[in-house]
């Protein structure tokens, strides 16, 4: 499989245009992956432009990919969005990295209740910035045409707010139905999995969730981790939409 590279900027060129990469990707290019002229690459820029090519010029600070054809990929519908409790050490990292892997669309951080780990304002925009950049490098090294979008950290107001509009899953050992009886044949609008913290979701956050419309499911007989959960259920909800 050809390598894969990504641009910051959306992707205007088509055969016979000439991309350059420049900066930590071109670098990145020529330095780690060593790729050489003639070497047949891939170039996306995240929102769905897909581009085959071939290195016309490598150096570190800039590598020229000659387009030989360009695919556009819709963006996918519905969305599937994981609603990620911060969590302690890396174990949150781990979750989106995995869940970009496997297909997600949109990724939410969620300060629960039970939450160790907290983000303030200010460190809110910082931890926003590194799950972006872990998520574009999981998507880069996935070859994803999409990149999953990283939304602005919610309270658990703000996420019960969002139950009206959009299908919810709360993940919770004790749910009283399987993840795997969910009908999700048909279903438009974005599918919201929400996963707690290591504690767990507080009975109050559930409640409040299922007032609004969200639905408490729960995957197995098995308990698993915060950094496992949300990619074991993507990989549920993605066979359900037909997506594998």
């Amino acid at each position: 499989m050809a390598l894969h590279f990504v641009l910051d900027e959306p992707a205007v060129a088509g055969p016979g245009d000439a991309v350059v990469l420049t900066g930590s990707e071109a670098h990145h290019a020529a330095s780690v992956r060593r790729v050489r002229v003639g070497e047949e690459v891939t170039v996306g820029d995240g929102r769905g432009a897909w581009l085959t090519g071939r290195c016309e010029s490598v150096a570190p600070r800039e590598v020229v990919v000659r387009i030989e054809t360009r695919m556009d990929s819709p963006a996918p519908r519905p969305r599937v969005v994981l609603v990620q409790a911060l969590a302690k050490g890396d174990r949150d990292e781990l979750a989106i990295q995995a869940a970009t892997e496997l297909g997600v669309d949109v990724i939410v951080p969620w300060q629960a209740a039970r939450s160790v780990s907290r983000w303030d304002a200010a460190k809110a925009e910082k931890g926003r910035a590194r799950w972006a950049t872990i998520v574009r490098e999981a998507a880069k090294q996935a070859h994803r045409a999409w990149i999953p979008e990283v939304a602005p950290l919610v309270t658990t107001a703000e996420l019960v707010a969002r139950a009206g509009e959009s299908r919810v899953l709360v993940l919770e050992p004790s749910g009283p139905d399987r993840l795997t009886e969910v009908d999700l044949r048909g279903e438009e609008r974005d599918v919201l999995l929400v996963v707690g913290p290591e504690g767990g979701i507080a009975p109050e956050e559930r409640e409040r969730l299922s007032a609004a419309g969200a639905a408490t499911v729960r995957l197995g007989e098995s308990v698993l981790r915060t950094s496992t959960a949300g990619p074991a259920a993507l990989v549920l909800v993605s066979a359900a939409l037909g997506r594998w």
